[in-house]
Parts: C-alpha cells; structure tokens; sequence
C-alpha cells in the first residue's frame, strides 16, 4: 500500500506554496508553487479565483504523489476580505493584508471607541492592514457590495470553502479581523456593526472551529479539479503566521522573526495580551494558545528595491553588507517604502540620511538590512515589553530573509545572540501539513508537531560587530522619531 500523504499549503500574497509529506513523520515528498497577481500598495487586491487557479497549478507540480493525499490544510495571507452573495459567489477582488485604503476609517474606528476599548475588546488596535478597515472602507465607498454580501471570509477561509462548501474559520485567524475576541473567544457582534452601520450582519460571519476540527472532505468537484482522491479530509486551516509558528514546533517562551514580503516577530504565550499602543496584535495561534505579534509591511522588498537601484543580484547584495563595518559609514535608511503599519504610518515613504561623498555601494545595502532589522527589533522590544520579559526560549529567524547570510548575520550583532535560522522548509505550508496530519490522525496539532520536531536550521552566533549594535539602534531611533 502507498505511503499517505498530508498537503500542507500556504497561499501567500505572492505565491501558492503545496508541500505533500509523509501523514506518519512529517517527512517532504513532494513541493509545487504557483505565482498570484502581483499587486502594488496601497491599492493591493486579488481575486479569490486566481488562488484557486494558483492551489490547482501547484498540486499538479506534485505529480503521481497526488493519489496518497488522505488530509490537506490550508494557511493563508491574513486580515484579507472576501465578500461573497447567498450564491457563494464571489462579489469583487479582495483587499489584502496590505491594502492601505482603509487607514482612515482605521482611524475612524479607533477614535469612536478609544484605544484603550479596542484592545481589551478585541486584543488589537486597528489599523488599515485589519480587516475590519477593509470592511469599513468598502461600506463607506461600495455600499451596494456591502448589501449584497451574504458571507465575509477571509483568505484561508475562502480556499476551505471550496475544498468542503462550508463557511468556516479558526480562532487564530479570526482573531486578525477586529471582530473577534481572543479572551473571550467569541464574535464581538458590536465592533462588526461599527464597521457597516446598518448593513451589518453577524449571520455573515463564518463557524469558529477548534485547533484540531475538521470542517469535513473534499467535494468532489474540488478533488476533480485538483487531481486529488475522494474523501480527503480537510484541516481547520489557519493565518499564515499561526500556521508558521506551527511549523516551527514554537513552545511558550520562543520567539520567531520572519523575513518576507512583510516582517514580523512573534512568540506564543499562555494567556491573552491587549496592548493599547497598537504596536503588538493580540491575536490567537492555532493550538488553543495566543500569539502576541508585531509586523512591518516592509522587510526583504526594501532590499530587493536596494539591489535593483545598485544594480546587483541578492547574493552580491549580501557580499557588500558583510564587507561593509557596522553603522554603514554613517548611513542610516528608514525602510517605509511602501508606508508602514509598526508604526502606524500608512502614507509614509522611506528616507536615507548621512550620505557623503565617500560614500560606497556597501554602506547603502547595509544600511538597509540594518533598518529593516532595526525596525523589527523595536516590535521584539514592544513584544517583550507586553508579554512580561523579554522571551527565554529559542530564537528562530525564518522566512525568504533567513536564506540571507547578511540578514542572519546582522540580526546576531545587533541582538548580540545566537539565533536557529531555518533556510530550507517553508514553514507556514509545513504548519497547515501539521494540521492536516492531526484531523488524519485524530490527534492534537501540538502532537504532530512535538512528533515531527523542528525543522533542520543553522546556528548564527554574534562577531565582533556586535560591541556596535547600540550605536547602529540609536542612529535608527533618531532617524525614526524625525519621520
């Protein structure tokens, strides 16, 4: 008899990553990828259909293997909107996590209530990215889809919707939305109305299952169009970031920086967190447990936008940061480039200061590897400041960024710690396989995980730069607070 497979599968802002691997040890048999429509903020919307277009494309990158999947999971981009009328249908293209139209009635919102009200309620204070602005901005611009809307997804929803044909979420995905209440863990009614006066319905809201339910199989029509057996049997699915923590098999006390399109820096934590600031999300992970997140819109972009102005590929890149000293020759670049959510800066633009004469190529890649990690290390301090302390356990840096020498290697001086840089799994699809294995298996995710154990990462450990890390902070901070 043929091996079974679990499919984990992370649909991204990007991209559509499959990975099939052994139900039994977690083990890779088989990867695909498929590009979605790349998108531009602030306006940043794609439709539900290319990534099920993109999910079909790269399961058939799997070949035969496809035929021993008995469970799939899907993780996906959070905060996104996906209005769809009584028929399923979908009504327009949806906003994503990092769609920025909303940031004034993000605004609004917070000013009705307070911030204060908001995060105990909720966990977070709303900003654009939240799909709660999402909502808010679409029912003061696009009433008539408001009106028409029977059903409001979010991404990973969506794709679970057309594996199975019913309308349901996961707390930790949920708990990104700005209508749902991690403490309590229960819809918040109340802030949902904010959003639409009038149009409102908490009937549009989908079924909240627990960390190892299964919303059921596949239709046969999905496992036609996917080349998938009858009768898969399908994950609760999950937000990417709670799906990567998975993956990564995090305990109570680690901490993971991510590196990607955006970046974020997260731990898991045994009880609830509100933070009336809005620099750390209160969210929900997908055991049962929280996950207090921080995240920028700007991270490995900024770099890819440095070594295109530079003229070099990514690997040359990485060759002038290492041979450049730490502090950049005195330059020092603030990485929103395409505006900001930590902090709040929707409309802001990236800045560079101390550029000289003598200035060289490498002082300039530096100084953007150093801004975007500087960034993401105050949303570690803002994390440690909310949790307690700052987190005990492992650090993991994952993402495009840990595959960086540079990023890897700068992130350990300016911390001055060793950190595991996971270069090879992609975590957020090995997060959902974990989930698709516990529904097979009848067991917990927390299970599967400890089972599978970490993925395989390198040991970063700090050089001689590191005696310069408050220096290179306190030249961020002073560009920083001038923006």
């Amino acid at each position: 008899m043929s091996e079974p497979l679990v499919a984990g599968v992370d649909s991204s802002t990007q991209s559509t990553k499959v990975e099939l691997r052994s139900a039994a040890d977690g083990r890779l048999v088989a990867v695909g990828r498929a590009p979605h429509p790349s998108t531009t903020p602030p306006r940043s919307e794609q439709h539900p259909d290319a990534w099920w277009s993109a999910l079909r494309d790269a399961l058939a990158q799997c070949g035969a293997e496809r035929s021993n999947v008995v469970a799939v999971a899907v993780a996906a981009q959070q905060h996104g909107l996906v209005c769809l009328d009584a028929d399923d249908r979908v009504l327009r293209a949806a906003p994503l996590w990092n769609d920025t139209s909303g940031a004034a009635d993000a605004d609004r919102l917070v000013a009705q209530l307070g911030a204060d009200t908001w995060a105990a309620a909720c966990g977070s204070v709303p900003v654009a990215s939240f799909t709660i602005a999402k909502l808010a901005h679409l029912a003061a611009t696009e009433p008539e889809v408001v009106a028409a809307t029977a059903h409001v997804l979010l991404p990973h929803d969506e794709l679970t919707r057309r594996l199975t044909g019913r309308h349901t979420t996961d707390r930790g995905d949920a708990s990104g939305t700005g209508w749902w209440s991690p403490a309590d863990d229960a819809y918040r009614s109340d802030l949902l109305e904010l959003a639409a006066p009038g149009l409102a319905d908490s009937a549009w809201l989908p079924e909240v299952l627990g960390p190892d339910e299964s919303p059921g199989t596949l239709q046969p029509g999905a496992a036609r169009d996917l080349g998938l057996p009858d009768g898969v049997v399908v994950g609760p699915g999950t937000g990417d970031n709670m799906a990567a923590a998975l993956g990564l098999g995090l305990r109570t006390g680690d901490v993971a920086l991510s590196l990607g399109t955006s970046g974020t820096v997260f731990t898991v934590s045994d009880r609830p967190t509100a933070d009336a600031t809005g620099a750390v999300a209160g969210f929900a992970d997908a055991t049962g447990r929280y996950l207090p997140l921080v995240c920028t819109l700007n991270a490995t972009g900024v770099t890819d936008t440095v070594a295109r102005l530079l003229g070099v590929d990514l690997q040359a890149l990485d060759a002038l940061v290492l041979a450049t000293d730490p502090g950049s020759g005195g330059v020092t670049l603030l990485p929103y480039l395409a505006g900001e959510r930590t902090p709040d800066r929707p409309d802001a633009t990236g800045s560079v200061t101390g550029l000289r004469p003598d200035s060289t190529p490498g002082d300039l890649a530096r100084a953007a590897v150093e801004g975007v990690l500087c960034g993401l290390l105050d949303g570690y301090d803002a994390l440690a400041a909310r949790v307690g302390a700052a987190p005990a356990g492992d650090h993991l840096i994952v993402g495009g960024g840990a595959r960086s020498p540079a990023y890897r290697q700068v992130l350990a001086d300016l911390t001055d710690r060793t950190w595991l840089a996971v270069t090879g799994d992609e975590t957020v699809a090995r997060g959902a396989a974990v989930q698709a294995a516990a529904v097979w298996h009848g067991t917990t995710v927390e299970s599967v995980a400890g089972q599978w154990g970490r993925p395989d990462h390198l040991t970063v450990t700090p050089g001689p730069a590191a005696h310069r890390a408050d220096e290179v902070r306190a030249a961020y901070a002073a560009l920083r607070d001038l923006a």
